[in-house]
């Protein structure tokens, strides 16, 4: 089976984006995140022709997040089994994570699989900051009532946080700024003690592999990024990953792109192959930085 993640930067505006990469890839099963859609406005038939199941959680202009399935889908929670509560404010989408759609879990081909979009956080000490660590806490909590450790499970989404600091371009740059803050680090470290490991880790311990980069300045071409988005497999599955990989190829070229390449992991055997761009880009990327 092969499942992907990927922060998709507005489903509307990236829906063609998403099926050639359907069809480039051919995952199993692909979390979606910052969809920016109402379930009303869900793309369902899209999904349908592709061969995919939709499951989606969504608000609107904020967040929302997706499941898209060719192996079945089932046992739908969505905000940890919680209505969305209220929103209080309407110009900002990342302080209230209780009333944001940031979570969806289902059952996918025989493994439990939980999509979320952690809040940004946007600057430490900020109420966005502490809002970032209590969904964290939130989130953890959820898995330890809901998903027993003898259980086949995948979290993946985009977590904001750059685990260590060969995940981001320059440690000492980003330093002081939210995503490699001690506290984040903390958060997320607590899905490790809750039985899950870095699936991407199981097969890359390189640095300079990221998974977003920001449109400005050129800093995909250069390689400034941070690999923030992420797939977590519980014990029953580690030993059971083949293969993983960032998708570097998907965050450039027509359709327009996301500011995220999806992560991918294979479980079992080895799905479709694809070039996802690294080797080629290597040269290019360090002589780019030489200059």
């Amino acid at each position: 089976m092969r499942i992907a993640t990927w922060n998709v930067n507005s489903l509307k505006a990236r829906l063609d984006k998403v099926m050639w990469w359907l069809d480039r890839a051919k995952p199993d099963v692909l979390l979606m995140q910052e969809t920016k859609l109402a379930d009303a406005g869900a793309p369902i038939e899209a999904f349908n022709q592709a061969g995919y199941e939709l499951v989606h959680h969504g608000e609107g202009r904020w967040n929302g997040v997706a499941i898209a399935s060719r192996c079945g889908i089932g046992g739908v929670v969505t905000n940890f089994g919680e209505t969305l509560r209220p929103e209080q404010t309407s110009d900002t989408g990342d302080d209230q994570p209780q009333a944001e759609a940031r979570m969806v879990a289902a059952d996918c081909g025989g493994i439990r699989v939980v999509c979320i979009y952690a809040p940004n956080g946007r600057q430490i000490d900020s109420p966005f900051y502490q809002a970032k660590l209590a969904w964290f806490d939130r989130l953890v909590r959820w898995i330890d009532q809901n998903i027993p450790p003898t259980t086949s499970a995948v979290i993946g989404g985009d977590f904001n946080v750059a685990p260590a600091g060969i995940d981001v371009w320059d440690p000492a740059a980003c330093q002081g700024g939210t995503h490699v803050s001690e506290h984040e680090r903390q958060a997320l470290g607590k899905l490790s003690r809750a039985g899950f490991v870095d699936a991407y880790r199981l097969h890359h311990p390189e640095p300079e592999r990221y998974t977003w980069w920001d449109y400005r300045a050129g800093n995909f071409h250069k390689n400034i990024g941070m690999r923030i988005d992420h797939l977590f497999v519980s014990k029953p599955l580690q030993q059971r990953v083949v293969w993983a990989e960032i998708d570097r190829e998907a965050r450039k070229g027509k359709p327009l792109p996301s500011d995220h390449a999806p992560v991918i992991i294979d479980i079992d055997s080895p799905g479709h192959p694809f070039d996802a761009g690294w080797s080629s880009a290597e040269s290019r990327i360090a002589a780019r930085l030489r200059k």
